[in-house]
């Protein structure tokens, strides 16, 4: 998965004041975040590759072993791009090599999002300022403290023992490619637990039983923190979709299911789990 970078080591320690060195490297998105800038080399440039005045602008993120990543605001993206660099569309994380650079380009990506979402104060709406001792904005009007944005959310992998089948699924929209399985966002005052039974409910009208937590994955590509569960089907195997959520709804033996590309994401490592038999 995506965050498997070992023997790489992340940390995300706070460090307010830490010095940028030429050789760190520099995280700059356009403003929708779609593009990101790179080397000839595809790789995410150098601090010394930019300016006096635009090495000011930069935000420590994180470290990934002895290497530091930067980001860099209001870098406008022009007809003429800085030397020696360009745009690169941001979806080149999921293939980017070595794999550790993937993670820390969509783990920047997430931290830039929460900065450039939370300029003011939603209390109050005076200007927010970085606070000096966490990884966070604060309101020096009001008090208002904002952290980074993490949405807690399940995958339900659910399983027809009877069978052996595995439900997989298809996005409203997305008609072809990857199959999925159930997910969705936690409501306020809910267990994860119980989301997992909400969202298999609602988006294909089965019941389940015997829930077991599997892992987590952070996906920062939408804020997400995610929990992995296998469930059993409970009852009725007759599917009822929910039309605006998923296109598609299917049971699949393990000899049925494609094989699944387990390298970047939860759900890819779930499906190829139960087609391997190891569920």
């Amino acid at each position: 998965m995506i965050q498997e970078i070992a023997p790489h080591i992340y940390d995300n320690a706070f460090a307010h004041r830490r010095k940028l060195q030429p050789e760190d490297s520099v995280l700059a998105f356009t403003e929708d975040l779609k593009n990101v800038l790179v080397d000839s080399n595809g790789k995410f440039p150098e601090a010394a590759n930019f300016s006096a005045a635009e090495r000011e602008r930069m935000t420590y993120l994180f470290t990934i072993d002895a290497q530091a990543f930067f980001s860099l605001e209001n870098l406008e993206q022009t007809a003429e791009e800085p030397e020696g660099l360009h745009w690169d569309s941001a979806v080149m994380f999921r293939t980017m090599r070595p794999e550790y650079l993937g993670f820390a380009g969509v783990t920047g990506m997430q931290l830039v999002r929460w900065t450039r979402n939370h300029r003011f104060c939603g209390r109050c709406g005076t200007p927010l300022v970085p606070s000096s001792i966490e990884r966070a904005f604060c309101c020096e009007h009001c008090g208002n403290i904002v952290y980074p944005r993490i949405c807690p959310g399940v995958i339900v992998a659910v399983v027809d023992k009877e069978k052996e089948r595995l439900l997989l699924t298809r996005y409203a929209g997305r008609r072809g490619g990857n199959y999925a399985l159930i997910a969705g966002f936690s409501e306020v005052g809910e267990t994860l637990e119980e989301t997992a039974r909400r969202e298999v409910m609602e988006e294909v009208g089965l019941k389940i039983r015997n829930l077991h937590y599997y892992a987590s994955q952070p996906w920062s590509f939408s804020d997400t923190l995610l929990a992995g569960f296998y469930a059993e089907l409970d009852g009725s195997d007759e599917i009822q979709l929910e039309r605006e959520e998923l296109s598609e709804g299917v049971w699949l033996s393990r000899d049925e299911i494609p094989v699944q590309d387990t390298s970047i994401s939860l759900t890819g490592t779930m499906i190829e789990r139960f087609r391997n038999g190891e569920e």
